[in-house]
């Protein structure tokens, strides 16, 4: 907020377009989910240079980057910026979520008095808010026409220029490799947590295990059951995602599945497996289990991410794929302590 506009319902803050490198250190923050659920603004209407009484009223939510890449793409313009509460979440997931939704939209014009502000009765909503929005009940309910605009705030300026219409490529959603790679960090983060607790375990169980001193065991088997999350993660959380097109299957279960089978070999190859004792044969086949069971959970978790996944494909996949991914590991856990137990 740089300053206040007076209006006939009171002070409004003002915002300016520009982003500070406080913005810009927030935005980072929250990709790697650093107080990630914590990014938001105060909802309300705030006023982006000096608009007035005629100025277009532009919906969003109260998610901090929504809002910044909103108000980032509109230099040099007057607008009234209605900011919804959404819990922080950004306006897509918020509208599959429903607190950007039609009741929200309207209790936040009243609560605003956004009618005394402005003399026109038009809303530009984004158009991914569509899921969550009845546009002819906010029109029954508080008058206000509904517009929906561009998926992208990049395109809102040639859309407003346009007379409002949009061209086939404004109402397309990408999900390029670059797209999908700007994700990957916050579903790193959150894997990276838990595998700070899993493999201290591992080392714990293999040193208290294995055939040899607690350190030694630790040195061998232990760091290799780390490598095998490792790896996991990796097949999960980063090369399926960067990889999604092209990967075989349709479920995002199966291709976990795929990256994973593909770094448990490469695992095999880097150990140098032993194939001739019993013991070493378990150990392998520990690997596969053990690293794609997990990646096959990430994989799954992508879908919240993704363009690709409807709610309900989601459940359906959930229903089977996580007793499956569980029944995995489980079989991995103790084909591992079967081999240290073996060895």
């Amino acid at each position: 907020v740089t300053d206040f506009i007076s209006t006939s319902v009171g002070q409004i803050p003002k915002v300016d377009s520009s982003l500070t490198w406080a913005d810009c250190l927030g935005s980072y923050k929250a990709r790697w989910g650093i107080g990630r659920m914590y990014y938001k603004i105060d909802p309300g209407i705030y006023a982006l240079g000096n608009p007035d009484e005629n100025s277009q009223v532009l919906v969003t939510a109260n998610y901090k980057m929504s809002f910044d890449r909103l108000r980032e793409a509109l230099p040099g313009r007057d607008f009234w910026i209605l900011v919804l509460d959404t819990n922080g979440i950004n306006v897509w997931c918020a509208a599959g979520k429903g607190t950007f939704g039609t009741k929200n939209l309207i209790q936040s014009i009243e609560s605003t008095g956004l009618g005394q502000i402005v003399s026109h009765r038009e809303l530009i909503l984004p158009q991914l808010a569509g899921p969550g929005v009845a546009a002819h009940q906010v029109k029954k309910q508080s008058g206000f026409k509904v517009i929906y605009g561009p998926i992208r705030a990049k395109d809102l300026l040639a859309f407003l220029d346009n007379g409002l219409k949009a061209t086939p490529n404004m109402r397309a959603k990408t999900f390029t490799a670059w797209e999908r790679a700007v994700l990957i960090p916050i579903e790193l983060v959150s894997t990276l947590k838990a595998a700070v607790i899993i493999i201290p375990i591992l080392l714990i169980i293999s040193g208290i295990l294995g055939p040899a001193t607690f350190l030694s065991n630790m040195g061998t088997y232990g760091l290799l059951a780390g490598l095998a999350i490792i790896f996991s993660i990796l097949a999960g959380a980063v090369l399926t995602p960067l990889l999604l097109p092209w990967i075989p299957g349709r479920a995002f279960t199966t291709k976990g599945f795929v990256m994973g089978l593909f770094m448990a070999v490469a695992m095999v190859f880097l150990e140098v497996g032993d194939f001739t004792t019993w013991s070493g044969k378990l150990e392998i086949m520990a690997w596969f289990f053990i690293i794609t069971a997990p990646a096959m959970y990430m994989a799954m978790n992508f879908t919240g991410a993704s363009t690709y996944t409807s709610l309900s494909g989601v459940k359906k996949e959930m229903s089977w794929a996580v007793p499956v991914e569980i029944v995995a590991g489980i079989i991995g856990l103790g084909l591992w302590i079967g081999t240290l137990m073996a060895a």
